[in-house]
C-alpha cells in the first residue's frame, strides 16, 4: 500500500480526504511534494500517523496537544508523554466535577417541574432570575 493517493490514504485511515488536508495545514501530518506530472504519493507511515491522531482524540487530547505529542522523541519521550497525559487527566476530571454539579442543578429543576401544580414553572422563573 505505498504510493497511495490522497484518496486511497483516507479510505485506508478511515478519514475524510478534507480531514487529511485540514491535519496537513494543521502542521499534524507532512504534505509530500508533488512530482511534476501526478498527485502526491502517501505511504504506510502517513496511514500510522493519521490512526495515531485519531486514537489520540479519542482519549481526549486537543489538536496542539496531539502536536505536543507528536514531537515528542528521544530519552524523555515517556517523561514527557506523561506528564501531558497526567494534565489532560487533570482537566477531564475537572470537567467531570462541572458535570457532576450541573447534573445536581438539571435535577433540581426537574424536581421543581415534578413538584409544581400551579401555571408558573418554578424552573422557568429560575432561570428567569439573574444572578447577583
Amino acid at each position: 500500500m505505498s504510493a497511495m493517493t490522497i484518496g486511497r490514504l483516507a479510505k485506508a485511515a478511515d478519514v475524510h480526504i478534507e480531514t487529511i488536508r485540514y491535519y496537513q495545514r494543521r502542521g499534524l501530518l507532512p504534505e509530500p511534494e508533488r512530482p511534476q506530472r501526478g498527485g502526491r504519493r502517501y505511504g504506510e507511515a502517513d496511514v500510522s500517523r493519521l490512526r495515531f491522531i485519531r486514537r489520540a482524540q479519542a482519549a481526549g487530547f486537543r489538536l496542539d496537544e496531539i502536536a505536543s505529542l507528536l514531537q515528542i522523541e528521544g530519552r524523555g519521550a515517556c517523561e514527557q508523554t506523561r506528564l501531558l497525559t497526567e494534565q489532560k487527566l487533570s482537566e477531564v476530571r475537572q470537567r467531570i466535577e462541572d458535570l457532576r454539579l450541573l447534573e445536581t442543578g438539571l435535577k433540581q429543576l426537574v424536581d421543581e417541574c415534578q413538584a409544581s401544580a400551579g401555571d408558573a414553572c418554578p424552573a422557568l422563573d429560575r432561570l428567569a432570575r439573574t444572578s447577583r
